[in-house]
Order: structure tokens, then sequence, then C-alpha cells
């Protein structure tokens, strides 16, 4: 449980980890060779939660203890950098029905491939405005975006 949380309040956190790890010992070891769609677009949807939760702890903390808002803003950022090529994965991964695997030109237009398929975009979208009000272009493409505080 987190150190500011009351004694009664739950923390899932953990429980999240735990299920993780779970999908992963029974799903990967003997899953196919290839990520689905649908494995591409639950992890999508637990970084852009775990960017949610982050961005909270960000904001609340970082008014408080500044050297730790640093590096949770930092976790956060990184957290969408990899939201993001887990969003460009799945449109790069073999689609479902044909299992033809779109070619790089069609990925890089962005085209829409329709529900069920857009929900990913619609997520990655809503969570993209937010991160351009709370973060910089230069945050976003830099090597390290940690800041060191003495």
């Amino acid at each position: 449980m987190s150190r500011t949380a009351s004694p009664t309040a739950q923390d899932f956190v953990p429980f999240a980890t735990a299920a993780l790890d779970f999908h992963r010992a029974l799903n990967i070891p003997a899953g196919p060779l290839v990520t689905s769609r649908a494995e591409l677009d639950a992890l999508h949807a637990h970084l852009v939660s775990t960017h949610g939760l982050l961005d909270a702890h960000a904001l609340r903390v970082g008014k408080l203890v500044p050297a730790e808002g640093d590096q949770l803003r930092a976790a956060r950022t990184r957290i969408w950098q990899a939201a993001e090529h887990l969003h460009a994965a799945y449109h790069a991964a073999p689609r479902p029905d044909s299992g033809e695997v779109p070619e790089r030109e069609a990925c890089r237009a962005g085209l829409p491939e329709g529900a069920p398929e857009l929900t990913i975009c619609q997520r990655h979208q809503r969570t993209a405005h937010l991160v351009r009000r709370r973060t910089t272009p230069a945050d976003l493409h830099t090597p390290f975006t940690g800041l060191i505080r003495h």
C-alpha cells in the first residue's frame, strides 16, 4: 500500500502487476510468434491507464516535493513514448481477418481502419491531447527526461 493512503484504501496496482505477470507466463511462451492486434490494444490501454495514474501523482506530488514530481513526470513521459510505439506496432501488425501486413506507407498515412480497430486510435488521441497540454515537444524528444535537483 502507498505511504499516504489510508489503511482501508485498496491498492490495486500490485494486483494489476500480478495479472500482467500471470498473463505473460500463460500466454507468451506457448503463444503465437506474432503479437495479435488484440494484445497490442490491451497493452496500449494498460499503458494509457498507467500514464493517467502517473499524471495524477505527478500533479499532486510535484507541488509538495519537486524532485519527486520531476521523476514522476519523467516516468509519465516515458510511458507515453511506450504507448506511442505500441500504437504504431498495432497499425503495423497483421490484420486479423486477412493476415495481411499493412504497407509502411499506409501506417504512416494514418489511414483509419474503422471500428472496432479505431478504438485504439480514439484512446490514443484522447491521451495525446492531455500530453500536449502537460508536456513540451522538447520533453518528448529528449534522450533523458529526468531532471536532477540538488
